[in-house]
């Protein structure tokens, strides 16, 4: 069975706290596994019966679905226990790192002979789609401090994404990186970017494919939360990656026009509304060299599921404090991409194979599989 890689900067739990951990994670495994089915049941059953007799039609998107399964006791028990597991779930997961947070804030210091580097930027204001909610339900959000060089932030994400998704992206959590590196720029040998840019990197899990794939390219990772960056250049340190991590909004960076080859993000569009998106596009366009590329990673977009899907997915946005979830799904993101700048001839939206770290990792298991088997990333890409 895959673990988590037991890099330095990793929290690690006591025997209670793994206990209370898995528990956790068999409590979600049920519910994924043994009550999700049960929903599109209930929904062609019960409850899309139901709405055809009343409007003597059948629900014609997402929110008639909603309007109606709301009413069933069975759908509201499911959402119950999936917003009661995701509280659970950093609770369980923050008692291991406050823990050990003495040490992991010390730990994170630098001791000299560095790598990479780190700069953070204290007057840098946080969003207010930031502050505003806690996202996904993870106390404090990203960027919340409470110590002097706090870290808690980025070990509780680290830590937690692997006991969230049941190791499903990998040991080291890696996977949309290392996928749109082995199932994208693999097959374009010429590309060899000598300045790479990953945006909203969190702790860097997924820059350090980049580091991998392109060693003799400078890779920088930028994200608005210092917890996030102090421990992401901790851990990057720790397994010998050069990285310069800084503290920036994505949506309007300090870096020199036309200075990047490569620019990259995942599952950061979700987390941000449409204007930012609409920014961030442009600043990408700005910061890409001529025949530079941006690629950013996500789930599919609403046009790719039929409506209970779609309804399925907009849970998060209601239910699980993850407010831009859906807007960004409804969006057009080859006509946000085009206004900033790029040709439409040369943006591609696409998907992309997941589960690239299995090919790297003998006899991979992750946990007997993860939730679900996801099969794709979603990508759009633009080339200046």
């Amino acid at each position: 069975m895959t673990t988590q890689f037991p890099h330095a900067m990793l929290p690690q739990a006591n025997h209670d706290e793994l206990a209370r951990q898995q528990f956790i994670q068999s409590m979600k495994k049920y519910i994924f596994t043994k009550m999700a089915p049960g929903n599109k049941l209930l929904y062609e059953k019960v409850a899309k019966p139901k709405f055809e007799r009343e409007h003597q039609r059948p629900p014609q998107n997402r929110f008639e679905i909603k309007q109606v399964m709301q009413q069933e006791p069975n759908y509201k028990w499911w959402g119950a226990l999936m917003r009661i597991n995701q509280e659970m779930l950093w609770d369980a997961v923050m008692t291991t790192v406050e823990r050990q947070l003495p040490e992991l804030v010390e730990g994170a210091k630098d001791k000299g002979g560095e790598l990479g580097t780190l700069t953070v930027d204290p007057d840098l204001k946080i969003p207010a789609y930031q502050t505003a909610v806690d996202i996904h339900c993870m106390p404090g959000s990203y960027y919340s401090e409470f110590t002097q060089d706090d870290v808690a932030a980025g070990a509780t994400y680290d830590y937690g994404t692997y006991v969230y998704g049941l190791g499903w992206l990998g040991p080291l959590n890696d996977d949309m990186g290392l996928s749109v590196v082995e199932n994208y720029l693999k097959p374009y040998p010429n590309f060899q970017p000598k300045k790479i840019l990953d945006m909203g990197c969190s702790v860097g899990h997924s820059t350090l494919p980049y580091v991998d794939a392109y060693p003799e390219a400078e890779v920088f990772a930028i994200d608005v939360s210092a917890p996030m960056l102090r421990y992401g250049h901790a851990r990057a340190e720790a397994m010998n990656k050069r990285v310069h991590f800084c503290q920036q909004n994505a949506e309007h960076t300090n870096f020199a026009s036309e200075s990047f080859d490569l620019i990259v993000s995942h599952i950061l569009l979700h987390e941000i509304p449409t204007p930012a998106i609409r920014k961030v596009m442009s600043e990408c366009y700005r910061l890409l060299a001529p025949g530079g590329m941006m690629i950013h990673v996500e789930a599919p977009q609403y046009q790719h599921m039929d409506l209970f899907t779609e309804f399925t997915f907009d849970w998060q946005t209601s239910n699980n404090n993850e407010p831009f979830w859906s807007a960004m799904r409804d969006l057009d993101l080859g006509q946000v991409i085009a206004l900033a700048g790029f040709d439409a001839d040369k943006i591609n939206q696409t998907f992309i194979p997941n589960g690239a770290w299995k090919l790297k990792t003998v006899n991979a298991n992750s946990q007997q599989g993860g939730l679900t088997s996801r099969g794709n990333w979603f990508i759009v890409t633009a080339t200046k």
